[in-house]
């Protein structure tokens, strides 16, 4: 497993943003893209965004789309989440993963699961 540190997150009110990093040890490639889940109170850890290795495609779960943005510097073992526009409904501890199995069903990609190994996560609370 490839140690991840997640970091970035935060407190923030509706419409502000944040920038999340997910820093990795070791080999990072796996031939899978590489992404984001959070996990709100109450709820199962969701897909929020993944990116291949070129930074060639990016995917995006449908409630993010226009507001996250996801990046990746292979140089530097690290890859980004971008987050504007925040609501108070992104309120989850986030967390990446370097083994994104993409599922595109029903026209989303809110299916897609991560394989790898996964950090402590960062907390990111949104107030309204």
């Amino acid at each position: 497993q490839v140690p991840l540190v997640e970091s970035g997150g935060g407190l923030v009110q509706a419409g502000g943003s944040l920038r999340l990093s997910c820093a990795a040890s070791g080999r990072t490639f796996s031939g899978y893209p590489m992404g984001w889940f959070r996990q709100a109170p109450g709820k199962e850890r969701e897909f929020v965004a993944a990116i291949n290795w070129s930074s060639t495609s990016t995917y995006y779960e449908d409630s993010v789309k226009g507001r996250f943005t996801i990046s990746r510097d292979n140089a530097k073992n690290t890859f980004y989440l971008q987050m504007n526009s925040l609501q108070p409904e992104d309120t989850a501890v986030y967390y990446c993963n370097l083994q994104v199995n993409l599922r595109y069903l029903s026209g989303s990609y809110s299916r897609s699961l991560g394989l790898g190994s996964w950090g402590q996560g960062t907390q990111v609370t949104v107030s309204s």
